[in-house]
């Protein structure tokens, strides 16, 4: 085990009666324990080697003797013993639900419908494009730039502001479909084209004439 829980409250209740060498020595003989998920050594020398303890022999001993329980396979600890098992359940119980998934996942693999030597092989036909949803004209709507440029190229004749107001206020007032474009482009284009000429600008009247046998109007001296 890389890794056991510790549980700083219960630690210093059972070890405040230890000086500062046999509380490092328990530190280290319980690491190495969980590290190597087995009993520890029967000697006292050979386990104070193995935690790096080697001038402290009586303070290991001590600790050894009052935490641990010494036996025919060496020095243990019921409750790092309990920790152990409960973490390898644990591991094994994940071990058997991802060994169980997987066979899942190859079950339904499987089970999958194979062609058979008589299916007609399946050729490639490319899928048409969906036809785009059409749009109204939005009620702000101006010419873009490259849109008056065509209007001023194709019919010069033409006051391409007036052209787009005409324009807008058509087709904003169109009910329901009718208002509905795919491509707004080509229908100016189209309006531009069948726009009459003139239409974008307003008609200067032009003064009456006098006619020769009306009076003429008295001019000041």
């Amino acid at each position: 085990m890389h890794y056991y829980q510790f549980n700083i409250g219960d630690y210093a209740s059972h070890t405040r009666h230890l000086n500062l060498l046999e509380d490092l020595a328990y530190r280290r003989l319980l690491d190495a324990y969980y590290l190597q998920e087995r009993p520890l050594n029967a000697g006292v020398t050979s386990v104070a080697r193995q935690i790096n303890m080697r001038d402290h022999e009586t303070e290991v001993k001590a600790v050894l003797e009052e935490f641990f329980e010494l036996t025919d396979d060496g020095w243990v600890s019921r409750r790092a013993d309990r920790e152990i098992e409960h973490f390898q359940a644990k591991k094994q119980q994940a071990s058997r639900a991802g060994k169980a998934s997987a066979q899942r996942r190859s079950n339904a693999r499987s089970t999958d419908v194979q062609p058979t030597n008589n299916q007609e092989p399946i050729t490639n036909v490319e899928a048409k494009p969906k036809q785009s949803r059409g749009t109204r004209l939005p009620a702000d709507w101006v010419p873009a730039e490259d849109q008056t440029a065509f209007c001023k190229t194709e019919r010069p004749d033409l006051n391409p502001k007036a052209v787009a107001d005409r324009f807008r206020d058509f087709w904003i007032a169109q009910p329901g479909t009718k208002g509905v474009k795919l491509d707004w482009d080509a229908t100016w284009r189209n309006w531009v084209r069948n726009e009459k000429a003139g239409g974008g600008t307003k008609a200067v009247a032009k003064p009456t004439a006098v006619p020769d046998w009306a009076p003429k109007r008295a001019t000041s001296a």
